[in-house]
């Protein structure tokens, strides 16, 4: 059941709290209110559709008399009369043409740039890319030039928290702070915990674990389940038989109506191969029978595992190292016939399944979306990430990794979450155990989720010279608590989320070489921005017009407060930054009384700012300078309302500081 990898992990959550003593619970829920479904879409916008109906009939596929005319057409250069013949040769291939005639994929995808057919070309490029057996460097360099302005470019996951926590003083949203959560010695043990599924409402948790030492065929995998009651999952209780037995039993998914059960079984003597996929019945006693094997037409001879139903149940889905795939482990799927009987099983096709691994399929219970774990898919973290998969008109899109929130540098498998999308489980190790896998929950973060498919694109650019700025781009979801990770923008200014409609957000955009940019989004539909803002200049003092004291005294007015927290915001996002604040008066009345009266106004603002932002004493300085550096001479009453300023020089950290503001 369980494919051994690295997990080393670095997953985060909004903070949750259990016990790890005495009558161990397990938080059930994050208190953060569900996504509704009334107003939602369900998928994003089909892609290019890519479609290769000989994957489950041929192997291979070879016509030498096309083939042949295909070279005539390409070595006369006539590219528009071979595209076509190319596409359907390439339509045709079996598995093992992806392996074997890749350069045909990577042809395919020139002609299609040739002919200005972008989208077609990255679609090429990508399965020579997830199929190639040999150098790829020139394919990797096409491809990259080609999607550079829809690369992701995420902010290191520690540099993103310590931004987090830095706002956290003074933001008046708070910005999400996660922990993953362990589900607590109620479900795990000592030993191996892994394999989660939920059943739809939560009040079922069913998941694999080798707490009871050594079988005779081998290391002990058993499955157990705990019930909710109250919001806390209770001690985990073993499947009696007929589910568990002398075998190694593991990886289950529950039908809806909690009456049917998929699980794996090794080593069995009924079995075909090593592991095969079974399923039982949930009898009127409560008791469980009419275990069967689902035969051949599901199961091979080799590893059968890791099942999951489709939201109608009328489809199974689960990971096999089969002979005739594309790669190590694929991913197969089987449906029920008129007659009851489950179908032969169908590899996924070349867009799920690459020429490495892909283990461990979920398919949402409401959602035509399928997670997997995979190494050979084009962006990842580590080693094995979860990926999302949508089906739309009966095709399935390019994978989409679900970001670094759940990703980490180890692996990632056995990803489930709830009906909600609320929460999701997994299972991960310790660095110093990687083998000893532990079972974790936390709240399911934006990437992950299955309605997160409204596009919110868009430019930042200096207002004067129309040039694009950089900067760390954040989203907070203001209505449903949702993690949404950080990104720095492009080198083109440019910036995209994949969000959830009818929501609303909190855009914020941060770097040393502007004040930091708020922006509240009621996003209804796919978006397009253009952001303007301006440059610092550190080596000129910004002067603000309506920071204006009464005549006379040094009080903060809270008229000047919006202005103020600008600047606390600036430097709150930027610890390394200091400031000089310079009170400056006009000429009338005593000299020394006006440096006095200066010198008050600069520490009043000094102290506003300093307890706004709880700031360190010392990081800023407040000097009074009178009326002994004045603007312009005073012939008149506006000049002398120009001289009466207050004056802030922003000054940069030393080259080779560090922390969040040494960008």
């Amino acid at each position: 059941m369980l494919r051994t990898g690295s997990l080393l992990l670095f997953l985060f959550s909004l903070a949750l709290s259990f016990s790890t003593s005495g009558q161990t619970k397990s938080p059930l829920r994050l208190k953060q209110r569900p996504v509704t479904d009334s107003l939602r879409k369900k998928a994003p916008t089909a892609e290019v559709v890519l479609d290769f109906p000989n994957i489950n009939r041929v192997p291979y596929y070879y016509n030498k008399s096309k083939y042949a005319s295909i070279l005539k057409l390409e070595k006369k250069k006539a590219w528009d009369k071979a595209l076509p013949l190319l596409a359907e040769y390439v339509g045709n291939f079996g598995v093992d043409n992806f392996h074997k005639d890749t350069k045909l994929l990577w042809r395919l995808g020139q002609l299609y740039e040739r002919m200005d057919q972008r989208e077609k070309a990255v679609a090429y490029y990508r399965l020579v890319l997830k199929h190639h057996r040999t150098d790829i460097k020139q394919v990797q360099q096409y491809y990259d030039s080609l999607e550079a302005k829809n690369k992701d470019l995420y902010v290191p996951l520690k540099y993103y928290y310590e931004l987090v926590e830095y706002r956290k003083s003074v933001s008046t949203f708070k910005p999400p702070r996660g922990v993953y959560t362990n589900m607590g010695d109620a479900i795990n043990s000592k030993v191996e915990d892994y394999g989660p599924a939920v059943h739809s409402d939560e009040d079922l948790f069913i998941y694999t674990s080798r707490r009871k030492g050594v079988k005779a065929k081998g290391t002990d995998e058993d499955l157990y389940f705990s019930r909710n009651e109250g919001g806390f999952w209770q001690e985990g209780q073993a499947f009696d038989k007929p589910i568990n037995s002398i075998y190694n039993e593991g990886s289950a998914c529950l039908s809806r109506d909690g009456k049917t059960l998929y699980f794996a079984r090794c080593e069995s003597p009924d079995g075909l191969g090593n592991c095969d996929l079974y399923s039982a019945t949930r009898l009127a006693d409560g008791s469980w029978g009419q275990l069967k094997n689902l035969g051949a037409n599901v199961n091979s001879k080799a590893w059968d595992s890791q099942p999951t139903l489709s939201p109608q149940e009328d489809t199974l889905y689960f990971a096999s190292d089969r002979l005739g795939g594309f790669g190590m482990s694929d991913i197969y799927f089987t449906y029920k016939q008129k007659n009851g009987q489950w179908a032969p099983a169908q590899n996924m096709g070349p867009v799920i399944n690459t020429r490495e691994s892909e283990v461990s399929p979920y398919f949402h219970p409401l959602y035509q979306v399928l997670y997997f774990s995979s190494r050979g898919q084009l962006l990842n973290f580590g080693d094995f990430d979860i990926y999302k998969a949508y089906r739309i008109n009966g095709r399935w899109q390019e994978p989409r990794n679900i970001g670094p929130l759940v990703n980490g540098q180890g692996s990632e498998y056995y990803f489930t979450i709830n009906a909600n999308s609320t929460n999701l489980y997994y299972a991960r190790s310790e660095p110093t155990d990687l083998k000893n896998l532990d079972l974790f929950s936390f709240p399911l973060p934006m990437e992950a989720h299955p309605l997160a498919v409204t596009k919110l694109t868009g430019v930042l650019m200096d207002s004067v010279t129309n040039k694009p700025l950089n900067g760390i781009i954040s989203i907070i979801d203001l209505d449903n608590g949702i993690e949404v990770a950080s990104k720095y923008l492009r080198e083109d200014g440019s910036f995209d989320f994949d969000l959830i409609d009818n929501s609303r957000y909190m855009m914020l955009i941060q770097s040393p070489d502007f004040f930091s940019i708020e922006k509240e989004i009621n996003l209804k539909e796919d978006t397009v921005m253009k952001i303007m803002s301006s440059l610092i200049d550190y080596s000129i003092p910004l002067i603000f017009k309506n920071l204006e004291f009464d005549e006379g005294k040094a009080e903060i007015k809270d008229a000047m407060k919006p202005m103020l927290d600008r600047i606390v915001l600036f430097l709150v996002d930027h610890p390394q930054v200091r400031l000089s604040i310079e009170g400056h008066t006009d000429s009338s009345g005593d000299p020394n009384a006006n440096i006095e009266l200066s010198q008050w106004r600069a520490v009043s603002i000094q102290r506003y700012l300093e307890q706004k932002g709880n700031l360190a004493q010392g990081r800023i300085d407040a000097i009074g300078k009178g009326s002994s550096e004045p603007i312009k001479p005073e012939v008149t009453l506006e000049d002398r309302a120009v001289n009466r300023r207050v004056e802030f020089k922003l000054i940069r950290p030393k080259e080779g500081a560090t922390g969040v503001g040494d960008w």
